[in-house]
């Protein structure tokens, strides 16, 4: 195999073989500790802007199939980077090797190294900028390219993933009923929405149109719907003026839901603070406590940005804490139907424990 090189903005080298598609890639290099859920990390928009390290040491070992894709256009994440890839899949679903998936979306990726290493290394020091090539193998070279590289915070990534158009969404889950009775016309702000999230509302019992992310508050109001979702989606949210502006004009007017840069979206829309996690959340296995009920669910996060409660000056109650680190991951308004998570609900990889917030949404909305 090809001999490929990963190179942090640190300095730090890992040489291993290259993967998938033959090429050079930057992004913001960040870990994530799933265990399974390969493919639907790499076609969560979330990821766009960033190369993902999978601390599992075998990835590939079900394959790739038709139904875990969490975006349409296919893979997000700029590279991949895994102790070693399985070219012998073995499941009744699977379609195609990591190794052809890679390939046929165009994304570099690179196997064989120390992803613990990796690991230690971006959690002592945090997420930082790396490249990956199988093409330049000079190690100056490539350190160069990712220094001169912009930064993932001066860039607007939803630009990159949203819909260009708006489109309604009828797609349940496979193994849940839909509730019953009269649907409600929810619009959903996509700024780089899970295909997961969609089913979930759909299942709850909600009308589902997506609009892009850019769609006049304004125009959204005219649409006469009964609620607003503000999706997930990539990178810095002080970067999203837009969304963040059409959120203003929304709150108190129509109930609003925000998953993960939603949340983030809305608590700078109310004029609050976000600030920068050194390493992020990624992974499956995240306890939060929901601080109303004091029950404890194990979450699915993918986030680097977290909203500063206090910065809101009383305008929302802090609903639910982060039990790893003591981060703030869910809060309501104290006057309007609004409230919002910084973890996913909707899993896709992970834990099903917090679907029960779509229904608590259509529940809200219907009172």
């Amino acid at each position: 195999m090809k001999k490929a090189l990963l190179v942090l903005a640190d300095g730090t080298v890992f040489e291993g073989k290259s993967l998938g598609a033959i090429g050079e890639t930057i992004g913001e290099v960040v870990f994530n500790t799933s265990i399974t859920g390969y493919q639907e990390i790499l076609t969560d928009s979330s990821y766009k802007g960033q190369i993902v390290v999978m601390t599992y040491t075998q990835i590939g070992n079900y394959g790739i199939n038709e139904e875990d894709i969490e975006s349409n256009g296919g893979v997000k994440a700029e590279g991949f980077v895994v102790k070693e890839a399985c070219p012998y899949p073995s499941n009744w679903r699977s379609k195609a090797t990591l190794e052809n998936y890679l390939k046929e979306h165009g994304i570099t990726a690179i196997e064989g190294i120390d992803t613990r290493a990796l690991t230690r290394r971006l959690r002592d020091y945090g997420a930082q900028k790396g490249i990956i090539s199988s093409v330049d193998l000079d190690y100056k070279s490539l350190l160069k390219k990712v220094r001169n590289y912009p930064d993932i915070s001066t860039i607007n990534l939803t630009d990159q993933v949203t819909t260009p158009n708006s489109y309604d969404w009828s797609e349940t889950i496979w193994s849940r009923e839909k509730t019953k009775g009269a649907l409600k016309k929810l619009i959903v702000y996509d700024f780089g929405v899970k295909l997961n999230i969609l089913r979930n509302l759909v299942n709850a019992g909600f009308s589902v149109t997506v609009v892009p992310q850019d769609s006049p508050a304004e125009e959204i109001l005219q649409m006469k719907a009964d609620a607003v979702l503000l999706s997930n989606g990539p990178g810095d949210p002080q970067q999203v003026i837009k969304g963040i502006e059409n959120t203003k004009k929304l709150i108190g007017k129509i109930p609003i839901f925000g998953i993960c840069l939603g949340h983030q979206i809305l608590g700078l829309a109310m004029g609050g603070d976000t600030y920068k996690l050194k390493f992020g959340h990624h992974g499956g296995n995240h306890p939060v406590m929901d601080l109303k009920t004091e029950e404890v669910k194990i979450t699915s996060q993918n986030h680097n940005y977290c909203v500063d409660i206090k910065s809101l000056k009383g305008q929302v109650r802090l609903t639910h804490r982060n039990l790893f680190d003591g981060s703030e991951e869910g809060m309501e308004h104290v006057e309007y139907p609004v409230f919002s998570v910084q973890y996913h609900p909707e899993a896709g990889p992970g834990p099903n424990d917090s679907i029960y917030l779509f229904k608590n949404f259509y529940q809200l909305v219907s009172n």
